[in-house]
């Protein structure tokens, strides 16, 4: 039986509720007709130029999409300007697009959870449960099944995570003992005040900014609090396509599933000072 992009629809609504979505987020279905048959799927952290260009060149039916490409409001989609432009070639390659974003964060297997399995955290648990859900949350926070110290957790993670041009960067001392390990995957300064993290030995996310971070570090020197990691957005949510696609896989064997490896970090080199 043909697989529908309908039923594709129907089992991301499965796997990734847009019930579970934060109220500023915009998932689901961007382009693309719902009756028409779907049979190769890409997984992709960004929908850009790049892995446009790259799933019309392969002749996929449908992307999907971590980041929403109409998060914000806009009041054109003229093709000189590049979010009408990709959809205008999507469109013309009959390929649909389908965002899942902060509804395919809080899910057991979303983007953290993935992230603390790949660090061998035991135990984890979501760092704001979900008020209906307590398996369901941002971020996770567990325990490393073996004491490290913060360098060698942060040599871990630049080997766990496909390069880019920032690396990791962290806040702390390289012999530091953890043991605690919180993390976020995308941008994850909004949980650095929640008790969990603050009683984490360190916290890996992305995007921290300076004013939160330095807060944040003065206060664990004046009163206890996690050292910091800092790595790629685009790093740390790239992990979690494979599970997704794993997912997919098994909810529509007769479809062809592949993992974007192109890479959408924004940066392309560091000069160190």
């Amino acid at each position: 039986m043909p697989v529908l992009l309908a039923d594709v629809l129907s089992t991301v609504e499965r796997l990734w509720p847009v019930s579970g979505a934060e109220a500023w987020d915009a998932p689901g279905l961007v382009t693309g007709d719902p009756a028409r048959e779907v049979s190769r799927v890409r997984l992709v952290v960004d929908a850009v130029a790049a892995t446009v260009d790259e799933a019309v060149a392969a002749g996929d039916d449908l992307v999907i999409a971590h980041h929403p490409l109409l998060l914000r409001g806009v009041t054109s989609v003229a093709e000189d300007r590049y979010k009408g432009a990709l959809l205008a070639r999507l469109i013309r390659a009959d390929c649909a697009l389908v965002a899942a974003h902060t509804n395919a964060d809080v899910v057991e297997s979303g983007t953290s959870a993935v992230l603390a399995e790949r660090l061998g955290l035991l135990d984890a648990r979501p760092i704001v449960p979900n008020a209906t859900d307590a398996a369901r949350g941002l971020g996770r926070v567990g325990r490393l099944a073996e004491p490290t110290t913060l360098g060698r957790l942060a040599r871990h993670l630049a080997d766990l995570l496909p390069a880019t041009a920032g690396g990791v960067r962290v806040a702390g001392g390289y012999e530091a003992p953890v043991e605690t390990v919180a993390v976020c995957g995308g941008a994850g300064d909004s949980l650095l005040a929640d008790p969990a993290v603050r009683a984490a030995d360190v916290y890996v996310t992305a995007d921290l900014r300076h004013h939160p971070a330095s807060e944040a570090r003065e206060q664990a020197l004046l009163g206890g609090g996690p050292a910091l990691v800092d790595v790629s957005h685009w790093a740390s949510e790239w992990l979690w396509l494979e599970a997704a696609a794993a997912e997919l896989r098994e909810a529509h064997p007769d479809l062809e599933v592949v993992v974007s490896d192109l890479n959408t970090d924004p940066w392309d080199f560091l000069v160190v000072q």
